[in-house]
């Protein structure tokens, strides 16, 4: 088991505020970003202005779950209760998402990886890179949580419809996101950093950081890349986690 922070120390109410903001500008651009793109995108908006919004909204999705995961630590708040409301609701707009599965499992994550116990653990022996992400997704579509999402969405998407929202625009704004999304965070932060290719770690149990610029660490997954950083200091805010991977801070 890796070795924590034996105290959460106390931020300050600057930190606090600060964690506060973040999450909320998350939120909000992503709030923005999907009214924008579902009215103001037509037929004569030029090809490329559609693919960098889909790369946008992709990102601003992802966002989402970065807040997801802040609320999971209590990084946003020192008050538990105003985490677990972010949690509930960027996790149900992220993808009808059960908060308290994604918080009981990522615990678990963080107690016990890359062990069988591990929820997000796959053997190297069973597959590659897309036998992983699927195991990886049906770890939150257990049960009766698969018919959720589904009619779920589908109801959202039809509601979308009778608002007179393209379903070009739908699709390529909310749903295609929606998985794109879900690759970049399971390439980023589940496949990269705890891959299991030789008996090599870097603190105990096969968790690597990604050695990239802060500038691209943030634009591929809000420096989760700097995962093994994260692991040892679960306290910290995303935001924060460049400085230790500069520091050599554990």
């Amino acid at each position: 088991m890796i070795s924590r922070s034996p105290s959460r120390p106390s931020k300050s109410f600057s930190h606090s505020q600060l964690s506060l903001y973040w999450a909320s500008l998350i939120g909000l651009m992503w709030l923005i970003s999907l009214v924008g793109t579902f009215t103001l995108f037509g037929a004569q908006t030029p090809w490329v202005y559609w693919l960098w919004a889909v790369l946008v909204r992709t990102f601003l999705h992802t966002g989402l779950f970065i807040v997801t995961h802040e609320a999971i630590h209590r990084n946003i708040s020192d008050f538990r209760g105003l985490n677990d409301v972010f949690g509930y609701v960027t996790s149900w707009l992220y993808a009808l998402l059960p908060y308290q599965l994604l918080a009981q499992n990522h615990r678990l994550h963080h107690r016990f990886p890359a062990t069988e116990q591990d929820p997000d653990f796959h053997d190297p022996d069973m597959g590659s890179f897309w036998s992983w992400y699927i195991q990886f997704m049906k770890t939150y579509q257990t049960g009766g949580q698969v018919w959720v999402s589904l009619i779920g969405i589908s109801l959202i998407f039809y509601i979308f419809t009778i608002c007179h929202i393209p379903v070009v625009n739908l699709i390529l704004f909310w749903i295609i996101p929606m998985v794109l999304s879900s690759l970049q965070l399971f390439t980023f932060g589940i496949f990269l950093p705890h891959r299991q290719r030789d008996n090599t770690s870097e603190c105990g149990h096969r968790i690597k950081s990604i050695h990239l610029s802060v500038f691209w660490s943030f634009i591929t997954c809000y420096h989760f890349g700097y995962h093994r950083e994260h692991h040892l200091n679960p306290h910290l805010p995303w935001y924060q986690l460049p400085q230790v991977y500069k520091n050599g801070k554990v």
